[in-house]
């Protein structure tokens, strides 16, 4: 690495460093001892200078990546489920944060509505699909059908053997419409996750992120998990298998994540014409009108 990337890396970890501190406060307002408490559950954290420094370098990757999907017009769908709290919106956001919105979208849809619930069980799902250029990241699927929807008996167990025997189709169709699909699944311990429910519980900054939903996911531990083995057992196919993501330590989580995604990827360096800035046109005769002062935002800070 020659010195003028040398002093760009140094000058964008700086700004990553700055940017990125209100993102990583996640205790900032707990209480002292839910602090104390969480950091002795963690106590081989990583550095944080090292851990801004990976992030940065693999989100360069994930830029090369994004050029190489859009200029070859490529299709990249990324499944991201597991248990509440597991870090999956934590490592979405760390894919994304770089990434051209119009190219990489995320997609987390909401309960399905009196319509939806009469429509094929994927119909929702397939308007979201990636065109080709785009990379569709999957804030939970269509697996909640094998997760929250049994669980919580939102689905009868005919619709879930339905869809056991339907996904695995589904997705070897996907695969050969050109889409490239990966699966990921965020583990967590038991534990891990009482602890970040009861952070959840005591930060009003995350409190929002609670739903009567979580809580029972907390109740029905062992039916989640039950329901995890099976879909791992019936979906798991050559096509599009499953990976799973030790979500225990967020920071790890998230770089591993991303690093194996692009694995499974095969991108390259796209051409790209040079850029130049254009020379600013000057009229003499123009004459910049003044505005009222009542459209401005007060300057408050």
């Amino acid at each position: 690495m020659d010195d003028s990337a040398k002093d760009w890396l140094a000058a964008e970890l700086q700004e990553t460093l700055d940017e990125d501190v209100e993102i990583e406060l996640e205790d900032a307002v707990l209480s002292e001892e839910i602090r104390r408490i969480y950091r002795s559950h963690h106590p081989d954290q990583m550095d944080r200078k090292l851990y801004f420094t990976e992030l940065l370098r693999l989100q360069s990757e994930l830029i090369r990546l994004q050029d190489w999907v859009s200029h070859h017009k490529e299709k990249v769908v990324v499944i991201f489920e597991g248990r509440d709290s597991a870090g999956k919106g934590g490592a979405i956001k760390r894919i994304t944060q770089r990434l051209n919105p119009r190219v990489a979208r995320v997609v987390a849809l909401p309960a399905p509505s009196d319509r939806e619930k009469t429509q094929w069980y994927f119909q929702r799902y397939v308007p979201h699909l990636p065109a080709g250029g785009e990379i569709v990241l999957f804030d939970r699927s269509w697996y909640n059908r094998a997760g929250v929807e049994r669980v919580m008996g939102f689905a009868t167990e005919d619709q879930v053997e339905q869809f056991f025997q339907d996904v695995p189709e589904f997705e070897r169709m996907l695969v050969r419409s050109g889409i490239r699909l990966v699966k990921y699944w965020f583990s967590i311990t038991d534990e891990e996750q009482q602890m970040r429910f009861l952070m959840r519980i005591h930060d009003p900054l995350k409190q929002w992120k609670l739903s009567p939903m979580d809580l029972q996911s907390r109740v029905r531990w062992e039916a989640y998990t039950k329901a995890k083995e099976e879909m791992f057992e019936r979906t798991n196919i050559p096509e599009a298998p499953w990976y799973i993501v030790p979500g225990n330590d967020k920071k790890r989580a998230r770089l591993n994540c991303i690093s194996h995604l692009l694995d499974q990827i095969p991108y390259e360096e796209v051409p790209h014409e040079p850029i130049s800035l254009p020379q600013r046109v000057f009229n003499p005769d123009y004459e910049r009108e003044v505005l009222p002062r009542e459209l401005y935002v007060p300057q408050r800070y």
